[in-house]
């Protein structure tokens, strides 16, 4: 009788637990949500601030870039401010940040407010998204890591996914201030949930509030500002700007290694990178997210005058992609948690060199079949590795480095989209160009031509990626016999 009750007083007081659990990880999807949402929803917009305040592509383009140059410099700032003044305080004031710039957004007079505004929000998507995946090891148990890194990547997808279509209605309704508008009631709710589950920080985890490494976060801040820029201005067409840029982004990173080794508690512990399991992480993240552009840089040109379906059936089409990553992402938690983010990060890149390699194939005799089986192979093999390769992260770092790590994680990410929106775009224009005769759109030959080369390239890189997760499971297993030997002895 005296253990049943034991039991059922174990059971009861859990309960508490799970359901703050819960709640807790309620507030860090809703922030990924917001921070995706973020990304994808101006873009529908750029056409109507064209009109509205009659500027340029050239200048309301500006409105996109704002946003992902301030995630992509400030991202490891934030995960190094949350380590050291607490992640609570830290994610509800960006998800302040964001709220009220976009706020500030849908009120911008003028083109330039609206940028400057956009910057902003950014910094607090930044802070967002830097502390969502730190969050999860604090409130949610190891042996359910996975699920949980599934539902956040699955929330990242719904928010890229329904950005467009949301924002074209809301358009279609009001106007484009909507686009931002709508975020306001999201963030307030989204900053309740946060305010009332999140856990407070330790009271007896000691804080130290002398040592920001200022001048490592500017140089790091100039130094993925310029690369990103490198490789966005011009639209893909390289000049000396864009060379110029890249220079100064190399000699950035120099003088960041050289001032990281100098100062007492750097931004970044370059000693760190010693460990190859998170340096093969971060690599791969990167890699994976620039095949992963090809389907977002390459796919509509493809579809539109490889396959000749119009607007509406492309963005049906396309819609296949993120519609599959979200609903494999859930499984894939699963998944991991069962067998393994190792495993299922080597079934994930297997998955992904599968679909990447079909897609080369570019047979536009099988029609719209032809593209959506292999995207829907890719997806799945992307929603895997993603969430299995977050949470082998996560897991494998101290609690006073999580928010640094998760920044890099973010930032690997983010520097390989902008690296696959430029390279492959490139592959894809130059390819497509030797297949293409005289002035006019795409014949069907050569956009063809430009989709198969473009996902050769993307398929080698699969395959890079999936040689380093396979020398990454052959350290783990190493560091395993290891931790083994040394208890037996």
């Amino acid at each position: 009788m005296a253990i049943a009750e034991q039991k059922r007083d174990g059971r009861a007081s859990a309960l508490p637990q799970m359901q703050s659990a819960r709640w807790a990880l309620a507030s860090l999807s809703l922030a990924t949500l917001l921070s995706s949402l973020g990304t994808s929803i101006a873009s529908v917009g750029l056409p109507s601030l064209m009109q509205n305040f009659g500027a340029s592509f050239q200048s309301v383009q500006w409105v996109v870039l704002a946003y992902l140059l301030a995630i992509t410099t400030f991202i490891v700032s934030a995960g190094r401010l949350a380590d050291m003044f607490g992640r609570r305080s830290l994610l509800l004031g960006g998800i302040a940040l964001f709220t009220s710039a976009s706020g500030l957004c849908g009120l911008a007079p003028t083109l330039g407010l609206l940028i400057a505004a956009r910057a902003v929000q950014g910094l607090g998507a930044a802070l967002m998204m830097a502390l969502t995946l730190a969050f999860v090891a604090e409130t949610v148990s190891k042996e359910r890591t996975g699920s949980a890194m599934g539902l956040l990547g699955a929330m990242s997808a719904i928010g890229t996914t329904l950005g467009p279509s949301l924002g074209g209605l809301l358009i279609a309704g009001f106007s484009w201030r909507a686009v931002f508008l709508v975020n306001v009631p999201l963030g307030v709710l989204t900053f309740a949930l946060a305010w009332r589950a999140l856990p407070a920080r330790n009271k007896t985890a000691q804080v130290d509030r002398g040592t920001f490494d200022v001048m490592g976060t500017v140089l790091l801040a100039l130094t993925l500002a310029a690369y990103a820029l490198a490789l966005t201005l011009g639209r893909g067409n390289f000049g000396a700007l864009n060379i110029s840029l890249l220079v100064i982004a190399g000699i950035g990173v120099v003088l960041f290694a050289r001032v990281q080794t100098k100062v007492k508690k750097p931004l970044i512990q370059l000693a760190s990178f010693r460990n190859f399991q998170l340096s093969a992480s971060l690599a791969m993240s990167l890699v994976v997210a620039t095949v992963m552009m090809a389907t977002l840089a390459v796919a509509p040109f493809y579809l539109s005058r490889g396959l000749g379906l119009d607007a509406a059936m492309v963005g049906l089409v396309l819609s296949t992609g993120p519609l599959v990553s979200t609903l494999s992402a859930l499984v894939a938690g699963r998944l991991t948690d069962r067998f393994g983010a190792h495993r299922m990060m080597v079934a994930g890149l297997l998955s992904l060199a599968t679909g990447t390699f079909l897609l080369s194939l570019a047979m536009t005799k099988l029609g719209i079949v032809g593209y959506v089986v292999p995207i829907t192979v890719t997806c799945v093999g992307y929603a895997l590795f993603q969430t299995s390769n977050n949470a082998a992260v996560m897991t494998g770092v101290g609690a006073g480095e999580r928010g640094v790590v998760s920044g890099l994680l973010n930032l690997s990410r983010n520097l390989g989209l902008i690296t696959g929106a430029s390279l492959m775009g490139a592959i894809f224009a130059v390819a497509s160009a030797r297949g293409h005769e005289g002035i006019g759109p795409l014949s069907s030959d050569a956009a063809a031509r430009g989709m198969q080369v473009t996902f050769q390239t993307a398929t080698v890189l699969a395959l890079v990626a999936l040689v380093l997760a396979l020398l990454s499971v052959r350290a783990e297993f190493r560091r395993q016999r290891l931790v083994e030997v040394s208890q037996n002895l």
